[in-house]
């Protein structure tokens, strides 16, 4: 009896090591480069993903939204605290109550002045947190209303500016200029419940919404912007740019996953491949490979890939599609060595390309 009832606690121990090793109730995702792994908000802890997939705990850490990586340590908003944990150890450093705090939601940072800015979701308020003394934190409410439901923020170094996503119907994108923090409407985004958003080398923005569910790049300015479609995606929440691997990771709230999209820098500005109609690189297609086109008005659209036979392989979209620029993503298609082509057809309109899959 002794015996079996030993196993029986050493099953459900292990049992629940492995289960609480799984992504539960995700919000955040935030690349550290020092350790080339993505770290993940998960319920109330934080989940470490590897290089290689493997999952681990991350010390003891506690977030519950937003996560910034900067100078060493990893910043999250954990209820009503911002907590901070050196990434090394995984050891709690700093911690501060944000009086009357809402819903604190989102982050930003700027490691070259050691300050972050956080959204409060509830109260419709950013504040700005200087931690460049850890001892002697500086919190500040840099804009108390903001008229809107604030989400996602990020950091532009440079245009000196903090831009954040915001929740709600035909959700605007606003800025708040830091020299002397006037905040302003950059765009009514025409997108339903923005969560996330974050920025590349280049000073172009990603925001992730969940009607439609994508994700939507826009040029430094807003002027341009393209549909980046991934399978998977499911109330995409916030995102981060890995810039040193040029790599979006997103936190999947709907179903509790981390999709990585790959891109391909040399080719992050090629006007020659984004003004072709239907376009498939890089060919022979690699987890990095992406499908381009563009629509000239909102259509209904069916995009696929058949083999050398013209038998269906998968359905990448299928539905009405807006206006512009589109790409989506090949990395969670998995095909078997061989020739293929994709179609793109709407109505009697018919566009093919060929393509390779090699071994």
């Amino acid at each position: 009896m002794t015996r079996f009832l030993f196993i029986v606690i050493g099953f459900l121990l292990i049992h629940c090591s492995l289960w609480a090793q799984e992504f539960q109730q995700i919000e955040s995702a935030e690349y550290d480069p020092s350790q080339n792994r993505w770290l993940v908000s998960n319920s109330t802890s934080i989940i470490a993903q590897s290089e290689t997939g493997v999952l681990s705990f991350f010390g003891d850490a506690t977030a519950s939204h937003g996560m910034e990586v900067m100078n060493g340590n990893l910043y999250a908003i954990s209820g009503d605290l911002i907590k901070g944990y050196d990434l090394a150890t995984g050891q709690e450093v700093f911690s501060l109550d944000v009086p009357g705090a809402g819903f604190l939601n989102g982050m930003g940072s700027d490691p070259a002045s050691s300050r972050l800015w956080i959204s409060d979701f509830s109260n419709n308020r950013i504040f700005e947190l200087d931690v460049s003394d850890l001892e002697n934190p500086v919190l500040d409410p840099i804009v108390t209303n903001t008229v809107s439901t604030p989400n996602g923020v990020v950091f532009d170094q440079f245009n000196n500016r903090v831009v954040f996503v915001n929740w709600g119907s035909n959700a605007a994108i606003k800025q708040i200029d830091l020299n002397n923090n006037t905040m302003t409407t950059i765009i009514q985004s025409g997108l339903a419940n923005c969560d996330g958003i974050d920025i590349d080398e280049n000073g172009d923005f990603f925001v992730s919404s969940w009607s439609p569910t994508r994700i939507t790049k826009y040029s430094d300015n807003f002027s341009t912007s393209e549909i980046i479609s991934a399978p998977g995606l499911s109330n995409p929440a916030d995102i981060s740019y890995g810039i040193g691997i040029s790599t979006l990771g997103i936190a999947n709230s709907g179903n509790e996953t981390l999709t990585l999209i790959e891109f391909d820098p040399s080719s992050a500005h090629d006007i020659t491949e984004k003004n072709a109609k239907l376009n498939i690189f890089p060919n022979p297609v690699s987890s990095a490979s992406r499908v381009q086109f563009e629509l000239n008005t909102a259509v209904d659209i069916d995009l696929a890939i058949r083999d050398a036979q013209g038998r269906l392989v998968q359905r990448l979209l299928s539905g009405i599609q807006p206006k512009g620029e589109h790409q989506v993503l090949l990395n969670g298609v998995n095909l078997e060595s061989g020739h293929y082509f994709l179609y793109l057809s709407s109505g009697s309109n018919l566009s093919m390309q060929p393509f390779v899959v090699q071994d």
